[in-house]
């Protein structure tokens, strides 16, 4: 635990801790990389999350695109029933 924990937990420090706090970086550019070096840390930065990438084996790629093409046939279904259903009801209310 730092020293101010305590204080802070009993708030027996009061406003005066709250001095010691490092003030934010301003915005005048001194810490700032160039253009080029943040586009090459970008780069690398997706090369490296690519290389975490873990690609599906040929099964699992079949079972999924399975998976996905029964679930968008029932939302088809679904859609359609719906649809209709509103169709036949605007028919009955306003007369057709």
């Amino acid at each position: 635990m730092s020293e101010s924990a305590p204080a802070a937990a009993s708030d027996a420090g009061g406003s005066a801790s709250r001095t010691d706090r490092p003030k934010p970086v301003s915005g005048d550019g001194q810490d700032r990389r160039g253009l080029f070096a943040r586009i090459a840390l970008f780069i690398r930065q997706v090369v490296g999350e690519l290389k975490k990438v873990v690609r599906p084996t040929r099964s699992e790629l079949i079972t999924y695109t399975g998976v996905v093409l029964v679930f968008v046939v029932i939302v088809m279904a679904f859609v359609t029933v719906v649809d209709l259903g509103v169709g036949k009801l605007s028919f009955w209310v306003f007369g057709g």
